[in-house]
């Protein structure tokens, strides 16, 4: 990788430091999904350790910055300049059936806008990083955005509103929309590494509603400086306020968000 900063340095020791316990957490998940009382206890306290460590270790290195997280809420630093947007387990439901597709998501934004982020699946060991205006990579390879032009060569990634929660009639509107023109549709389950995964050319787009400014935080930094397009649902630049996001490259993106915004 040609560039690192400080910065980023000190995330990328965070998220492997708290993704280490995860990794022993998956052995003892395979016992626990046949045991009476099951994993969801278990889960929520790696959740919740997870992020301890991941907020000492950067308050450690960055005293002063805030934080937003997923468990933590809003925590206002000294430093308003500086703000870690952290989700300790993206993809918990996936962690918690001992699906090895989850990750650590660490964004850092500085005066409103991201300028570094980290996305790092333990249990595959890839990292994904990214600094604006240095280029996003995976595991020191330089990432760039796939180039297809056409839908019906396309493959995209989507996430399905969890029971109560979202507008599922939309979406299977959007969804159906979106079948008819394009080669395929995958749901993984963790919008970061979604997004990590179209920066890495791996799909060709991604689009969701509702999500969490943790969710998409990193991920959007990973897609925009793989060169491709991020915006809301609307097409404007909200990402993080409305939850509603669609990541794509250059030419399909209109494509895509002239299907989305017709979709009824």
């Amino acid at each position: 990788m040609a560039y690192i900063s400080p910065a980023l340095n000190v995330m990328i020791a965070a998220a492997r430091k708290a993704g280490r316990p995860l990794i022993r957490d998956l052995g003892e998940l395979e016992n626990l999904q046949v045991s009476m009382k099951g994993p969801s206890d278990f889960v929520t306290n790696a959740d919740k350790r997870t992020e301890r460590i991941l907020i000492e270790e950067l308050s450690r290195a960055r005293p002063g910055y805030g934080f937003l997280g997923e468990e933590g809420g809003a925590v206002e630093g000294p430093d308003k300049t500086h703000r870690f947007i952290i989700d300790p387990i993206d993809g918990t439901l996936n962690f918690l059936h001992g699906v090895p597709h989850f990750a650590i998501s660490i964004a850092l934004e500085r005066e409103g806008q991201l300028v570094s982020a980290v996305v790092y699946n333990p249990a595959t060991d890839d990292l994904f990083v990214a600094e604006k205006g240095h280029g996003a990579y995976l595991n020191d390879k330089r990432l760039k955005i796939a180039a297809r032009k056409n839908l019906n060569e396309a493959v995209l990634a989507t996430g399905v509103p969890f029971r109560g929660h979202g507008d599922a009639a939309r979406f299977m509107a959007e969804l159906d929309a979106v079948m008819t023109n394009v080669a395929g549709i995958r749901r993984f389950g963790a919008a970061s590494l979604d997004l990590a995964f179209v920066a890495a050319g791996r799909f060709d787009a991604f689009w969701e509603r509702d999500l969490a400014p943790w969710d998409i935080a990193a991920g959007l930094l990973l897609v925009r400086e793989a060169q491709g397009v991020v915006s809301d649902l609307s097409g404007g630049a909200n990402m993080l306020d409305t939850g509603h996001i669609l990541a794509a490259n250059d030419p399909l993106h209109p494509q895509l968000l002239k299907i989305l915004r017709a979709a009824k």
